[in-house]
């Protein structure tokens, strides 16, 4: 549903005649909805605007259409590769949904996506898995019986290390966790998890402590989710909430700016100015002074937040035929050593849940998604993407031998801002409050539990942290 923008004044409770307080949201994005829900249950009335003309933000699923490519510039992504022309994929790729980027959900049921859901009673399914692993041999899952009771004693010790301690252990690196505890096949779980958590390869620059916490948040369930009919699934039903429940979602709507005045933010400019008692930015942090006026801030915050550093990935999708159905909905990690790119060595993942029986692709078709961690820089070097193709197509060879003579199509791409900011040591993630009153960001760029969806779903809880319950409600 889409709303005509029309002029807001505060307005009143008829019930009780109290007067409401108003928010506004920039981006229809999962933490965009996710805040919108939790200031609705609060009892603030909600309006979302959202520039683009689909819901989810960077966390959508889309038809491959004239419009894909379009897509993928909005979100920093460029096409690496498309088999066979483009003209020929847009009639082999209908009756597929796809996503913009690689999107599994770590955590499970613990992680804050399902949570949320289950919550509002949503009835989003999910397809789980546990994680195999693609090297000189392929392994699933990566930890067997034998490793986990090995493993046990060291891994509790770790994982319920106090969490002053862990405060303590963020400023050591996981290269120097492995040196202390990386024997056997700890070194193997010590080299992969915190990548993956992070998004980042260089262990130098991942917090020990930051990984730590993360793997005891996402404890219990499957490690990675995926919804079941796509991506696009959780995006509608946040949306489906938010309006049921008195708030306003408008498509194509642009906040061309925020209005701030005496270090306050009073209300945005959209087509004309709008009064709000909170705003909520969800654009990655350091696009937001397009919308607000950086004199506004301390010097100090702006240079921060200009300089916080995202994280990048090449990306792949391969539409198959007659996999073997002991392969689908499962995960596989990869990696490889590669000295010519940051932290000397890639971690990626290759994942079978895209498929016919959760209702993303053709009846017996199944469009396998791959990433590969990178940097910002290196996804926009050509000759990096091209080594990262080749490595998903090796490892790709392992897991189906002969996998071209089953492949009807495939696309390569390659994104520079796959995560708002990376959580890195040196990179620290800001919190959700701005040093302008009542304006405050939400989204994956902030220092929230989890990564990506979860990320952004859980700055919704900082948020209500933050903003204060109306004191007239």
């Amino acid at each position: 549903m889409v709303y005509r923008i029309h002029p807001i004044n505060r307005c009143k409770d008829v019930s009780s005649g109290d007067v409401k307080m108003r928010a506004c949201i920039i981006g229809a994005g999962v933490g965009g909805l996710a805040t919108a829900i939790r200031l609705l249950q609060k009892g603030y009335k909600v309006d979302v605007y959202e520039r683009g003309y689909l819901l989810g933000g960077r966390a959508l699923s889309c038809k491959f259409d004239e419009r894909y490519d379009s897509l993928l510039k909005k979100f920093e992504m460029r096409i690496r590769g498309i088999e066979p022309s483009l003209e020929e994929l847009k009639e082999l790729a209908k009756g597929y949904s796809m996503d913009l980027g690689f999107h599994l959900i770590g955590g499970g049921k613990n992680g804050a996506t399902v949570r949320l859901l289950q919550e509002i009673n949503a009835g989003v399914k999910f397809a789980g898995s546990r994680l195999g692993f693609v090297g000189e041999r392929i392994d699933y899952p990566i930890l067997r019986a034998g490793d986990k009771m090995a493993m046990l004693p060291r891994i509790m010790q770790l994982l319920f290390t106090r969490k002053e301690k862990i405060e303590e252990m963020k400023r050591m690196s996981v290269e120097e966790l492995i040196e202390k505890y990386g024997r056997g096949t700890m070194n193997l779980v010590l080299r992969l998890f915190p990548r993956l958590i992070t998004t980042v390869n260089n262990l130098q620059k991942i917090s020990a402590g930051e990984s730590l916490f993360a793997q005891r948040e996402l404890m219990g369930g499957h490690p990675v989710v995926y919804p079941k009919g796509g991506l696009g699934k959780i995006s509608e039903a946040m949306a489906d909430y938010v309006k049921r429940n008195g708030g306003r979602i408008y498509l194509n709507a642009r906040v061309r700016k925020i209005i701030i005045e005496d270090g306050r933010a009073r209300g945005v400019m959209a087509e004309e100015e709008r009064e709000y008692d909170a705003v909520i930015a969800t654009m990655p942090v350091q696009h937001l002074f397009t919308v607000a006026k950086r004199e506004e801030f301390p010097k100090e915050w702006v240079e921060r937040i200009k300089n916080l550093e995202g994280t990048g990935s090449f990306i792949s999708y391969h539409a198959m035929d007659g996999i073997d159905e002991k392969l689908l909905d499962k995960s596989f990690v990869i990696m490889e050593k590669n000295d010519s790119f940051d932290g000397g060595e890639v971690v990626g993942m290759i994942d079978f849940k895209m498929n016919y029986l959760n209702g993303v692709a053709p009846h017996g078709k199944c469009l396998v998604q791959s990433y590969v961690i990178c940097t910002p820089q290196e996804a926009r070097d050509a000759n990096k993407m091209e080594e990262l193709r080749e490595m998903v197509e090796r490892n790709l060879e392992k897991l189906l031998p002969g996998y071209r003579k089953r492949m009807d199509w495939c696309i390569y791409s390659s994104i520079c801002h796959l995560d708002g900011v990376a959580k890195t040591i040196d990179n620290e993630k800001p919190g959700v409050a701005t040093p302008v009153k009542n304006l405050y960001i939400a989204g994956d760029s902030v220092n929230s539990k989890g990564v990506g969806v979860n990320c952004a779903v859980d700055s919704s809880r900082l948020i209500m942290e933050e903003i204060k319950t109306p004191s007239l409600l």
